[in-house]
């Protein structure tokens, strides 16, 4: 087999060990389980706190002790096994334990999987920019993959999804044992300190107002970025309670029509680059935000049936604009507005504010405000859920277009590559 199938081979399965489950996980909890929301968001937020410490962890092992393709597939071993234990729990409790022990062998894998990529192309004497980006979109391609597995298996609403992501993981991480060695590249000073080893220096930025006011814009808006993954498949297949859509092709496909979102992903990263010369970074974050508050606005009045049914799938379709703008143009604001010096820690921190803190609090404050406000005598209201959730991301729109000051340059998306 060649290098680049080999590479891509190893992004599709590092995502679908992951789609196996994540979508579905929130139908298995408060469906099938009958747990509560704000125990379900407890056990998501695991994805958040994971992201907090392992990556610089598991970063700091790479470069100094390990190969990073053994530590890769010892983590994805560890993970898979944890999967494996999933079905035995009975009570949420537990649950959020193990999953989290899971995250924490999960999560840095995705940077791995870059690092390693990186430099096996690279000691293959193939250009990164041009080859990297079509081996990664396998890994977006095996996340749909592995959604309507679950999905057609009807392991949606079962304990399937997780032995589905467990075999496959396992399967993964002996592979991994198989790729070309990525020796550790001690790139980090034998006399640095922990701050620096840890990428802690970049929080230094606060010190620039503008930068801290991106940082927190991007916890803010990271609380939502997680939401429908949490909620979605069990809002739409919460509609099988009622009669009249129980039948119905969204309701016994939920995982799949939540697959759509996925798909649109890949399709609006083709057109960063043209939004970004055309309209500038803060106004492709602020579009992305303004999406958020269509993504959920179009689930609120969204139903299985005719018009509403209308609705969910053009919800879908702009999440693709609303999860990949903010997250590419805020990578590219970070490459272009910091030190060279400390930009690696810099793009740290931004996935730390996003993925770490912002949306740990998405995912516990979601569940308790959900758990309080809006189930009434077990029945969640999801018409003012998402609609709550619709007014949050209008709120953040409205202040981080007042208040983040950014002129557009076009000279910073000259060589944006995609």
């Amino acid at each position: 087999m060649s290098i680049k199938f080999r590479l891509t081979l190893m992004s599709f399965l590092q995502f679908f060990v992951w789609g196996a489950w994540l979508i579905t996980i929130g139908t298995y909890c408060l469906n099938s389980k009958g747990w509560g929301f704000p125990e379900f968001g407890a056990i998501f937020s695991t994805l958040a706190l994971s992201s907090l410490f392992m990556p610089a962890l598991t970063g700091i092992i790479a470069d100094k002790w390990m190969n990073a393709e053994k530590l890769y597939g010892i983590l994805h071993i560890f993970y898979g096994l944890i999967l494996l234990y999933v079905p035995q729990i009975d009570n949420p409790e537990t649950l959020y334990y193990v999953i989290f022990g899971a995250m924490i062998c999960y999560m840095p894998t995705i940077s791995l999987s870059n690092s390693i990529g990186y430099t096996i192309l690279k000691n293959n004497n193939y250009d990164v920019v041009k080859v990297f980006p079509s081996i990664r979109v396998w890994g977006t391609i095996g996340f749909i993959a592995a959604m309507w597995i679950t999905n057609f298996s009807h392991s949606n609403v079962n304990a399937n999804q997780f032995y589905i992501g467990a075999i496959v993981a396992i399967g993964l991480g002996i592979y991994s044992f198989s790729l070309p060695k990525c020796p550790p590249q001690r790139t980090i000073s034998e006399n640095a300190g922990i701050v620096e080893q840890l990428g802690l220096n970049a929080f230094s930025l606060f010190k620039n107002s503008k930068m801290a006011m991106f940082f927190i814009f991007s916890l803010f808006l990271g609380a939502a970025l997680q939401l429908t993954n949490m909620y979605g498949d069990a809002f739409l297949y919460d509609f099988a309670k009622n009669p009249e859509y129980s039948k119905s092709f969204v309701t016994e496909n939920s995982t799949f029509i939540m697959s759509l979102s996925q798909i649109s992903e890949t399709v609006f990263i083709l057109t960063i680059p043209f939004f970004l010369k055309r309209f500038g970074i803060k106004n492709v974050m602020l579009i992305s935000m303004l999406a958020w508050v269509l993504r959920f606005g179009f689930l609120a009045f969204g139903n299985p049936e005719g018009f509403g049914l209308i609705l969910i799938l053009v919800s879908n379709i702009v999440y693709g604009m609303a999860f990949d703008f903010f997250n590419i143009s805020g990578s590219l604001f970070v490459e272009t507005t910091t030190d060279s010096k400390i930009r690696s820690s810099a793009q740290g921190l931004f996935m730390m504010m996003t993925n770490g803190i912002g949306a740990y609090l998405g995912s516990k404050v979601s569940g308790f405000v959900i758990g309080k406000y809006f189930v009434n005598d077990g029945v969640s209201d999801w018409h003012n859920i998402w609609l709550a959730f619709a007014g949050y991301a209008l709120v953040i729109a409205i202040l981080f277009a007042i208040f983040f000051k950014h002129k557009h340059n076009p000279d910073e998306v000259a060589n944006v590559s995609h």
